[in-house]
């Protein structure tokens, strides 16, 4: 149809019946126009005309009907806006749709869906529940002419294809809008590269971005199932929901991040459970060719060679320019492929990039597929994956090796391929340097009679030298102890404090802890940059850093004129560094210097557990075993403290965003600022000054400040409950003021409902007979009768037996009569505060 023809539509369009704002049906000789709506049967999405943000300009697309937030999931003219509300979708009744604008006595052409098969019969254009919208000949959906599925924008909607149709050559792909305020075609694109193993790529223009692991993927998920077909048609992916219930979807944003989202009723709003790119290593080619990039460490040292391989501009590698890559030690082409070479295994990692890599054929042994490998010598490198269940097959890279990634889940291993000379310095460092080992045993015996004297007169000579340097740097970091904890008064704090009235003299409290100068700190931090900076508290900001022996620490460093910081850095000195255990955080020492006060303590590189637990995507990580290893460290570090450390210690301020964990997501209790000791003979203490954080704190704390074992086992059991059910303990509240998450696991504790509560991210993982075992024990902890609840031995013992448990009785939570007694005193309780400092270790 010529453009000239469009001048006789307006006669035609006199004739036209326009749609009803509810049918799901565009007839044929039917049209739309703006202000009416197409409506699907079931009423999940809507078709019509809308201006996305703050823009004027007039689009038609599709989005969700039944959700408050406006969400368009497909835009038909994102590149043609219509100024005003002159736009006009037709259905001509020949197989084909068309979108116009009015203007000067006639209909101009903005959009049409381009059909160009012949059709028998009249065409009607219906809205499916799926947010489908389907151009079909004859009354009885005999056939599907045209259809949005096939022309997704941004948005990837369960039973949308992604991949390419070999037939016609149409690639379907997403692409980001320009903006919030424009549907526009933006720079970002999220398509299958179907070359070597296919994979999805996120592309900035024609540039990759980033970089999705070989496909299949691995789907775990009891509510969605994904699907890849790869045939002589083409080659897609696609994803179906299980429960029509759940509305889910992925997108690209204008910012160029891939997310997958569901709607989550109760908070009203869409929430990511993946997203990418989101950290360094994430970004295609971070580190180079022929490099590895480890997302768990920070640079120079998160990029690294393949063995066998160098920096190409060491220069550049060293001043944080990994870009460059590697090449090979020794350039030589055949240093690969000769007598003694052979091949380094590295181990689970995102393979390099498979679109450059060659297919060996299914059904290939790694026995084969190295002896393949051993053949050509243009082969770098090869991998053995498993095709969807149809087989292992045999991959190899023949030239540079792209994107491979440290990649703990969905992972293989990558055989790199290196000279003899390579091969025999790694099986040296593998073995231990036995070689070295059998010359000094031969060496030695001859010279040893010598050395051993040698060492005796060195051995005395140092003795009396470090007892001289030791009495020296012990007066000198008595003045250093004396000044850091000098009260106002004048009077030492560790003299007026009676928790530690055994302790005679202030002076010689920790010989043994550390004290670094500031030097060295300045130095490990780079000079406190803020790209080293962790996180920062109500008192103090926590650096990382590396001390000169490679040793990763972090550091905290008290905000200056801060008294009420000074008391915890105070308070954490005279607690922790007598503490010794795997689940509390360890203090490695002080540095108090021009002004400075801090403390230097272990680093540990996942952070906190609430990063992690309280996070939709990250959550996803913590299957139910690594959340119960880690509710079973926690107890475990809380039961040293009460019991079995030198002091009874009631740390006050239990909490997720207060337990660290190790690179084996090993729990460590920190941050000991608030805490207070008691004496063995003392079973309770009292405080008129409250401090904690409200929700994990025990209802007599909270109301009349008197505190005990009982009140850290009452945190627990919050942190407990959080863990199964992967939700803030103040989450129920936003929804009704008076119901926390121990109100709602209670009521379904008591319908026999209590797996409901437990987070759905975990449901491939489960032990459902262990998880009950922890809701009941986490509901033990939380009765509202401090006398009721367990104490942390038998906690501990309950957690780790099968033995017979008791049943929960009324928990302490907002509505139950202990905390109504002072609602007007704690109202909002369930709210997170920071914290109010108490005297420090006073009673």
């Amino acid at each position: 149809m010529e453009a000239a023809d469009f001048v006789l539509f307006p006669l035609l369009f006199l004739a036209f019946q326009t749609c009803s704002s509810y049918s799901d049906v565009i007839s044929a000789n039917q049209s739309i126009n703006d202000g009416s709506l197409v409506i699907s049967e079931g009423g999940t999405f809507a078709l019509g005309f809308f201006s996305p943000g703050s823009s004027s300009y007039r689009y038609l697309g599709i989005w969700y009907h039944e959700i408050p937030e406006p969400t368009v999931v497909w835009v038909a003219n994102r590149n043609d806006p219509i100024i005003g509300t002159s736009g006009v979708l037709s259905n001509d009744g020949h197989g084909n749709l068309f979108l116009y604008r009015s203007g000067e006595n006639a209909l101009r052409p903005v959009w049409s869906a381009n059909v160009s098969v012949g059709v028998n019969g009249p065409c009607a254009a219906r809205l499916l529940d799926s947010g489908n919208l389907v151009l079909m000949e004859g009354e009885r959906k005999m056939y599907t002419v045209w259809q949005s599925f096939d022309y997704p924008t941004d948005t990837l909607l369960p039973g949308i294809k992604v991949g390419l149709n070999r037939r016609t050559g149409l690639s379907h792909l997403l692409t980001s809008w320009r903006s919030a305020d424009d549907p526009g075609t933006g720079n970002f694109s999220f398509e299958l590269n179907p070359s070597g193993s296919p994979q999805f790529f996120l592309y900035q223009g024609t540039s990759p971005y980033w970089r999705s692991v070989p496909w299949p993927w691995e789907s775990n998920h009891d509510f969605f199932n994904d699907t890849f077909d790869n045939n002589e048609d083409g080659i897609y992916y696609s994803t179906a929901i299980m429960d029509s219930s759940v509305y889910m979807r992925a997108v690209v944003d204008p910012s160029g991040i891939l997310k997958s989202m569901t709607w989550d009723e109760g908070d009203g709003r869409w929430k990511a459970f993946y997203a990418s790119p989101k950290q360094k290593c994430d970004f295609y080619g971070t580190c180079g060719p022929n490099s590895k990039c480890d997302p768990s460490i920070v640079f120079p040292y998160e990029c690294a060679c393949l063995p066998g391989y160098e920096p190409r501009f060491p220069k550049k590698w060293h001043l944080r320019d990994g870009s460059g890559g590697c090449v090979r030690k020794r350039a030589e082409a055949t240093s690969i492929c000769g007598e003694g070479e052979g091949f380094v295994r590295v181990e689970k990692v995102k393979l390099p990039d498979t679109s450059a890599a060659v297919w060996v054929g299914l059904g290939t042994s790694k026995l084969n597929c190295e002896g393949e490998c051993r053949k050509n010598c243009a082969c770098s490198a090869y991998a053995t994956i498993d095709i969807g269940g149809k087989g292992i097959g045999c991959l190899q890279w023949h030239g540079a090796m792209m994107d491979t990634v440290d990649f703990p889940l969905r992972a293989y291993d990558l055989y790199v391929r290196v000279d003899a000379l390579e091969l025999a310095d790694y099986l040296k460092d593998s073995s231990g340097f036995v070689e070295f080992k059998l010359k000094i045993s031969i060496i030695v015996p001859s010279v040893v009679s010598v050395w051993i004297v040698i060492a005796l007169l060195a051995y005395l000579w140092l003795r009396k030298w470090k007892k001289r340097r030791g009495s020296m740097l012990m007066a000198v970091k008595n003045r250093l102890i004396r000044n850091l904890f000098h009260t106002s008064d004048g009077s030492n704090y560790f003299e007026t404090s009676e928790a530690t009235k055994d302790i005679k003299h202030s002076t010689t409290i920790y010989p043994e802890l550390p004290f670094f100068n500031l030097g060295t700190i300045q130095a490990a931090t780079n000079n406190f940059s803020p790209t080293t900076k962790l996180g920062q508290g109500g008192f103090a900001l926590v650096y990382k850093g590396k001390l000169p022996n490679g040793q990763e620490v972090a550091v905290k460093r008290l905000t200056k004129n801060s008294s009420q910081g000074l008391e915890q850095l105070k308070n954490e000195v005279l607690l922790i560094a007598k503490l010794q255990h795997r689940n509390l955080v360890k203090l490695h020492g002080c540095c108090i210097e021009d002004g400075e006060q801090m403390l230097v303590y272990e680093y540990l590189p996942y952070n906190s557990l609430d990063s992690l637990l309280f996070d939709d995507s990250q959550r996803l990580f913590l299957d139910w075993r690594k959340r119960f290893n880690i509710i079973i460290g926690i107890a475990r570090g809380v039961l040293y403290l009460h019991q079995d450390s030198r002091f009874r210690i009631i740390h006050r301020d239990l909490k997720p965003s207060n337990i660290l964990l190790d690179a084996e997501l090993n729990p460590k209790i920190s941050d000991f600022g608030m805490a207070r000791m008691l004496d063995y003979h003392q079973t309770e203490g009292k405080t008129s000054r409250i401090c904690g954080t409200y929700g994990y704190m025990s209802p007599e704390y909270a109301l009349f400040g008197r505190f005990s074992v009982k009140s850290d086992v009452f945190s627990f059991g919050v942190i407990l409950l959080e863990t199964v059910a992967g939700r803030k303990i103040n989450w129920f509240s936003q929804q009704d003021p008076s119901l926390s998450l121990i109100g709602h696991v209670w009521e379904r504790w008591k319908e026999e409902k209590a797996l409901e509560v437990v987070d759905s991210s975990m449901e491939g993982s489960l032990n459902a007979q262990e998880v009950l075992k922890c809701i009941q024990i986490g509901l033990l902890c939380v009765e509202e009768d401090v006398q009721d609840r367990p104490n942390m031995s038998m906690t501990v013992l309950m957690l780790n037996t099968a033995m017979p448990l008791p049943r929960p009785k009324q928990p302490g939570f907002p509505g139950t009569s202990c905390f109504n007694k002072s609602r007007g005193a704690a109202e909002g309780s369930f709210s997170v505060n920071e914290v109010t400092l108490t005297g420090v270790i006073t009673r």
